[in-house]
């Protein structure tokens, strides 16, 4: 029987975050209780907002609008922080493993993160993603959904430290992330079901999304 997105991301953390020093821990705290007290989650948009409409270029170079993914079918949206993420990259295999079942139900799966093309196409390729992987530079479409926010000074030149080097990935704004959030849209447009986190090491489960595109029924 094959795990849950849940479980491999509890492993992912047992046998990685809670090994790294001391020190990493102390900062990756203070940054995630700070994340938690702005209250952020709570104003991100949700079930029955409309849905910002944005284009974005696509990792291979063409460019993808939402309007025309929703005139195909609902839209599943996945934020990520980048392909430095580890968490982020099990969560995206684990959706690219339901990829047929979203197909299946007429849905149209789309990943989000700040990074720059070359780095989504790198992604892609390396996880043999069937779905496409748009570069929102600056964050400003994750702005617009209220997931964007400002790393810490600290947090941010721990990065630096480990060498995740988001001044390149991200064509500048290597400060600013979106959390990490799910969303389901329908062919109107409407947000149907929404997934927002402050805590990166947690992230939508597959089959909560599946459930949620079979519950819009007539809606589509």
């Amino acid at each position: 029987m094959s795990r849950s997105l849940r479980e491999e991301l509890r492993e992912l953390y047992e046998n990685g975050h809670l090994k790294l020093p001391e020190d990493v821990l102390k900062v990756m705290s203070e940054g995630a209780l700070e994340l938690v007290e702005s209250g952020m989650r709570a104003h991100a948009l949700s079930v029955g907002a409309a849905a910002p409409r944005f284009t974005l270029p696509t990792a291979s170079g063409r460019t993808a609008a939402l309007d025309d993914l929703l005139a195909e079918g609902p839209v599943v949206l996945t934020f990520y922080r980048g392909a430095w993420c580890p968490y982020c990259n099990l969560a995206l295999r684990a959706l690219q493993r339901h990829l047929d079942a979203f197909t299946a139900r007429g849905a149209r799966l789309v990943a989000i993160s700040p990074q720059i093309p070359d780095e989504s196409l790198a992604l892609s390729e390396r996880e043999s993603l069937g779905f496409d992987v748009l570069s929102d530079i600056g964050s400003e479409v994750a702005e617009r959904f209220g997931i964007a926010f400002d790393l810490s000074a600290d947090l941010g030149a721990l990065y630096d430290r480990l060498g995740f080097d988001l001044q390149r990935v991200n064509d500048g704004h290597a400060r600013t992330l979106p959390l990490p959030a799910t969303y389901v849209i329908d062919r109107e447009g409407v947000i149907r079901w929404a997934f927002v986190e402050t805590d990166y090491t947690v992230r939508a489960e597959p089959a909560d999304i599946l459930a949620a595109l079979d519950g819009l029924g007539g809606a589509e």
